[in-house]
């Protein structure tokens, strides 16, 4: 399958024309002509006047007007203020993909073709007045014929083949940008359009999704408290998630949690704890835990809706991440500007430079509580004063926890995330003390003894030649090199299996 967010990608000659002409009319319409006719050759748009004032809040309504594709492109945007100045941040912030609702009316054939059956045959009833609705699905309520309460999350029919084009044409235009602008190859547009792909190819397919929360429900199994939605598999297609209903309470209000007997502080710590989990452990997280994905339940329990953006920590990652906060916490400046060199991508930013700004950060928030919005809300523009690039996935961890940290302020006002930090750390320390931890690695290196073991006979052949050969007693240094890389293998190898042994 050809990726459309490639520029090699072949365009719809005709829908892509039309689509582009279309982008062109909105940027128009918004000041912002100059904009299509740089990058989006053939639009029709005019160079008009670039330097118009008020242009972040033009780019945001113009976005706003073009559709999913290019409000994910700007809510992606403003999680990089490393990038950008605080004015366009804050514009970007504002965009929102809430979208008027569809009568059921217009959803019922996409509805039926994905269930392969009749709305009626299926549910014992369904609620055609939505429970909420985006840019790119409506959500309603349903009963299965046992009784059980889902949501049903539907596609907006005639949506992908428009995202798709667009994400065509983004693609074509960072390709052009990194072509003819230096600063666009430094900023990574490619990449960019990349993630912008990626993001959206798995939101449009609400599969995705699906998987996300059965490897999330997974993650917390052991965790009464955290509660994912079950997906109805039998239901759920591309187009069409049906998952269990939650009715609880959103993180909004302490006075309102109190009311539904619901503890703040416990709910805080809680949520804290999840989180840092999803990086520092489990390696993937909720990218967008904000009180509209989230519910709280009687008996401290919190309830992580809507997975369709799930990000992913490498084990490389959730290490830099812990030097970084042990940085922070311990007022290590000099640790903290090893852990940023690593972070750049920029390829371009002075030592020196990265290392004033570790100082900084360092200045301003290490060794207190840490009010992570307050630091990031730092951070960011510290990097892009310094020239630094931040890699996309840090970013989206750093927007969760951000997310997370002013969710948790809002009901328990004086949370210390530093405390959740370390106690997650030390949850990380016992996990990787656990015999689950161990055990494939403990396997692997059983395989590899016993490919060693299996290679012996024909070392020992290659051993006999090489003595047996006129020349090769005279080159000693050559037989004994592969003999002692041998020991040496088997040694580590043995040593190995044996502190595996004594773990596991």
């Amino acid at each position: 399958m050809t990726d459309p967010a490639s520029p090699a990608a072949p365009s719809g000659p005709s829908s892509d024309r039309a689509r582009l002409a279309e982008i062109g009319a909105i940027l128009a319409r918004h000041g912002l002509g100059w904009l299509a006719a740089r990058f989006l050759p053939g639009s029709g748009a005019r160079g008009d006047d670039e330097a118009q004032p008020d242009l972040p809040r033009r780019v945001r309504l113009a976005l706003e007007d073009l559709g999913p594709t290019w409000i994910k492109l700007g809510q992606i945007l403003a999680t990089r203020a490393d990038l950008l100045p605080p004015p366009w941040i804050a514009e970007l912030e504002q965009l929102q993909s809430a979208a008027p609702t569809l009568p059921f009316a217009d959803l019922r054939d996409e509805v039926e073709r994905a269930l392969g059956a009749g709305v009626a045959e299926c549910f014992a009833s369904f609620d055609e007045i939505p429970l909420a609705a985006a840019s790119m699905a409506q959500v309603h309520r349903a009963t299965l014929p046992d009784g059980r309460p889902v949501a049903v999350k539907i596609r907006r029919p005639g949506i992908a083949p428009r995202m798709l084009a667009d994400l065509r044409l983004i693609a074509g235009a960072a390709a052009l940008a990194e072509r003819t602008h230096p600063e666009a190859r430094r900023l990574h547009a490619g990449a960019m359009a990349r993630e912008l792909a990626d993001n959206l190819r798995q939101e449009l397919d609400f599969t995705v999704e699906g998987r996300n929360a059965d490897r999330m429900r997974a993650d917390f199994a052991g965790n009464r408290r955290v509660i994912v939605p079950e997906i109805h598999w039998s239901l759920s297609s591309e187009t069409l998630l049906v998952m269990d209903y939650i009715d609880g309470v959103a993180p909004l209000d302490p006075m309102i949690l109190r009311a539904a007997g619901i503890d703040p502080a416990k709910i805080a710590a809680l949520g804290a704890d999840v989180v840092l989990d999803m990086v520092l452990i489990n390696g993937r997280f909720h990218g967008d835990p904000h009180p509209g994905n989230l519910r709280c339940l009687p008996g401290d329990r919190i309830a992580l809706l809507d997975l369709g953006l799930m990000g992913q920590v490498s084990p490389r990652r959730r290490e830099e991440f812990i030097r970084f906060t042990q940085a922070l916490i311990s007022s290590d400046a000099e640790a903290m500007g090893a852990v940023l060199a690593t972070w750049d991508e920029s390829a371009g930013a002075p030592c020196t430079a990265i290392d004033a700004a570790a100082a900084k950060l360092i200045a301003r928030h290490g060794g207190t509580a840490l009010d992570l919005s307050a630091m990031v809300a730092d951070f960011l523009p510290l990097l892009r004063e310094t020239g630094m690039v931040m890699p996309s996935d840090l970013l989206l961890i750093f927007k969760a926890l951000v997310t997370i940290d002013g969710v948790l302020a809002r009901i328990e006002p004086g949370f210390d995330l530093a405390d959740a930090l370390r106690r997650s750390t030390l949850r990380l320390v016992a996990a990787r003390l656990a015999p689950d931890h161990w055990q494939p690695i403990a396997k692997a290196l059983a395989l590899e003894l016993a490919h060693l073991g299996d290679d012996a006979p024909r070392l020992v052949r290659s051993l006999t030649a090489k003595l047996t050969e006129p020349a090769a007693v005279t080159d000693w240094a050559a037989v004994a090199r592969p003999i002692t890389r041998a020991v040496w293998g088997a040694g580590v190898l043995v040593a190995a299996a044996v502190v595996v042994g004594w773990f596991v």
